[in-house]
């Protein structure tokens, strides 16, 4: 294998760089999607004098750092980024980078920084491991990775055994001797149908899969969903709490609010805090367009639109967040693969416990093995037209042939999820493809089992899997994780009280002939229920 190159940033080496004004690009000619949404978005700011200022990038650590990057700064910090990628780090368009990092500042510069160069970025959340990082280095052949202190000893134990790898940028806190000004880089003209980002799907099926993005794809279907379902407006400043490793820390921290001229504010703390969080309203007095947290948030005057991914929300909970805060929560379904299928939309009526309406600019349909239409108010998979005219917000492909063609059935796409749509055109979650419960010749969806467990005050979260049976051939079985004050109820007759519950808030065939109380319940490094290794684990298979 071949040198790695090492290179140690010096972290407020790039936070303390002179102003500078971003030249426009040149009237007509797409510099790169970020290029322009910078532009565009700062005019956007910039004409609108009824107002104050917001910063496009606005970061605290919660013990008295702070920096707020105009659209002007941060065009000029990644510039200089862009020059090390492509400088010291010999990195050249259409090479793929790994980005490791936390909620620093450091991964919107480097992020922007790539898109300028044409390097595709492939990001990564802090939570993985030595093997998860071996995997992705190894699948991708990423030839840089870029992380912080933390990661970078997990890095040096599996570098060797990744022979494509030649850069490491490790982005320090510690300040490093000899480092120069870098001259103001100027973006390169990709094509839109370039690759931009290479993400990781959450693996809730099994390995993670590659998904790559164009230059476009992903930036521009953004755009419709920070208008239709975040409601981003140029005066709304949007805590980005998502991890930077998924599809949401971009759609929710870049492109979603910065093509809108929406603030990015983000807060450095590694967990959920509501204390903190309400000691940055007291510190930070502004209005916040968008803002994702628990239910048990108590101060919500300055909330004005609430948006939930992710998981399926079940209707209680989205119940109980409009009694508590006043507000309707604005769910919304999609895929790394394809952003934002359908979500209920501002302006229009919400059916609760629904998926919303098909998102522009997708023709969303529920179709048969055959990707034949079915009828409303019939379950069959979810699907997006992608024939005759291929969608622009769609991804190009999967780093797996056999993959890209098994997801096209006829003229659709095919999501893996289980749905149905009804007379409006609202969309029902069933459940994923391979979590449908077939019992006795019922046809029983985790979701709603689920949605109907949640409603007992003795259940904290649940999931639903099938479980062998000599009769039925599989039943439906609950692992259930109580709240607290259950903990020591007695088993059997929880059980009993549970199953009763669910007889009569949902079909009493779907009720849970099995349970089991955990502790917790095996998750994705996203946070998504791993309901595949419940159900091998029930039926032998581990």
């Amino acid at each position: 294998m071949s040198e790695v190159t090492q290179i140690f940033v010096y972290t407020l080496q790039f936070l303390n760089l002179l102003y500078c004004l971003v030249e426009p690009p040149q009237t007509g000619v797409l510099h790169t999607v970020v290029e322009t949404m910078s532009i565009v978005s700062f005019d956007i700011v910039s004409q609108d004098g009824g107002r104050p200022f917001h910063p496009a990038f606005w970061w605290i650590d919660g013990k008295g750092g702070e920096v707020k990057w105009g659209f002007e700064k941060l065009g000029f910090v990644s510039r200089k980024a862009a020059n090390v990628l492509t400088g010291p780090c010999g990195l050249q368009r259409g090479d793929r980078v790994i980005l490791i990092l936390p909620r620093i500042p450091e991964w919107w510069m480097l992020t922007v920084a790539c898109i300028r160069t044409g390097i595709t970025f492939i990001p990564g959340t802090p939570q993985l491991t030595a093997k998860d990082i071996q995997y992705r280095l190894q699948v991708s052949k990423a030839k840089g990775i870029i992380t912080n202190d933390s990661l970078a000893p997990v890095v040096e134990t599996v570098s060797s055994s990744c022979p494509s790898l030649q850069t490491k940028v490790l982005v320090s806190e510690s300040r490093r001797e000899g480092w120069q000004h870098f001259k103001a880089h100027n973006c390169v003209q990709t094509q839109s149908d370039e690759p931009m980002v290479i993400f990781f799907t959450s693996g809730t099926t099994g390995s993670p899969k590659m998904a790559e993005h164009s230059q476009t794809s992903l930036a521009l279907g953004l755009t419709l969903s920070g208008r239709d379902w975040l409601d981003f407006k140029p005066s709304d400043v949007m805590w980005n709490m998502s991890d930077t490793g998924w599809v949401k820390g971009s759609m929710g921290g870049v492109f979603g609010p910065w093509l809108r001229g929406t603030s990015v504010f983000v807060h450095s703390m590694p967990q959920f805090d509501p204390k903190e969080v309400l000691k940055v309203r007291i510190i930070h007095p502004n209005h916040w367009g968008n803002v994702f947290r628990p239910l048990n948030m108590v101060d919500s005057t300055s909330l004005s639109h609430c948006s939930t991914g992710g998981e399926p929300m079940n209707p209680e909970v989205v119940s109980q967040w409009k009694k508590q805060t006043g507000l309707q929560l604005y769910e919304g379904y999609g895929q790394t693969e394809v952003g934002m299928i359908t979500a209920n939309q501002k302006g229009k009526p919400v059916k609760l416990g629904s998926m919303g309406t098909a998102a522009p600019p997708y023709e969303v349909q529920i179709v048969d093995e055959d990707g034949k239409i079915l009828p409303h108010g019939q379950e069959g998979d979810i699907a997006i037209r992608i024939k005759p005219k291929r969608p622009f917000s769609f991804f190009s492909h999967y780093d797996n042939p056999e993959k890209n063609s098994a997801v096209v059935r006829g003229n659709f796409y095919i999501t893996g999820d289980r749905g149905w749509m009804d007379e409006d055109g609202y969309f029902w979650f069933v459940g994923r493809s391979d979590d449908v419960i077939i019992s006795s010749g019922y046809r029983i969806g985790p979701f709603e089992v689920e949605s109907a467990l949640i409603e007992h005050p003795a259940v904290v979260e649940s999931a639903v899997v099938s479980s062998p049976d000599i009769v039925r051939r599989e039943v439906v079985k609950a692992f259930v994780v109580l709240s607290p004050e259950f903990a020591s109820h007695n088993p059997e007759k929880l059980t009993r009280e549970l199953q009763d519950h669910v007889k009569k808030v949902t079909a009493p065939y779907k009720y849970p002939r099995k349970v089991e109380f955990v502790q917790e319940l095996p998750k994705t490094i996203s946070g998504k229920i791993r309901r595949n290794e419940l159900r091998k684990w029930e039926w032998g298979e581990i």
